[in-house]
């Protein structure tokens, strides 16, 4: 399920970025079991169109899960801000000319604005997912459970 929201709301991200930039859509294939993507030709903002896939693929999950607090909801915006950054730095070391990270870096995008997107995106979602696995994995609350293990303790 995780992995259904990441590679959508990424992808609808593309579509809506495209859409208001004023792109045309040539080509879209949303099917999760594969990598899913989007053409725009011509795309007179193509750093628009590029960006609000990552951006939209973190910004809706952690939206739902603010507003629903239902544990797999944060579950899975947790997923989709590690993925999203995980996808974007791998692409770049991969070296692809297809993937969003080179396609982005030929736009103009700023190498290290780039790098700080990634870090940012990995690190917080690495330490937000982990704790996210811990409680789902034992059945509480990670903030509360730091504040019970101190009351046994003194």
């Amino acid at each position: 399920m995780s992995w259904v929201a990441m590679t959508t709301t990424h992808e609808l991200g593309h579509l809506v970025g495209g859409w208001i930039g004023g792109a045309t859509l040539t080509d879209v294939d949303l099917a999760p079991w594969r990598l899913p993507y989007s053409v725009h030709q011509p795309d007179p903002y193509p750093l628009l169109t590029l960006w609000s896939g990552p951006v939209l693929g973190i910004a809706a999950p952690l939206i739902v899960a603010s507003i629903s607090r239902w544990r797999p909801a944060i579950f899975i915006a947790d997923f989709c801000l590690l993925a999203n950054g995980s996808y974007l730095a791998l692409a770049w070391i991969s070296g692809d000319r297809l993937l969003d990270t080179a396609r982005l870096l030929d736009a103009g995008t700023p190498p290290w604005s780039l790098a700080v997107f990634c870090g940012l995106t990995v690190v917080i979602g690495y330490l937000r997912f982990r704790g996210t696995c811990a409680a789902v994995l034992f059945g509480r609350n990670t903030a509360t459970s730091k504040k019970t293990s101190r009351k046994r303790i003194e």
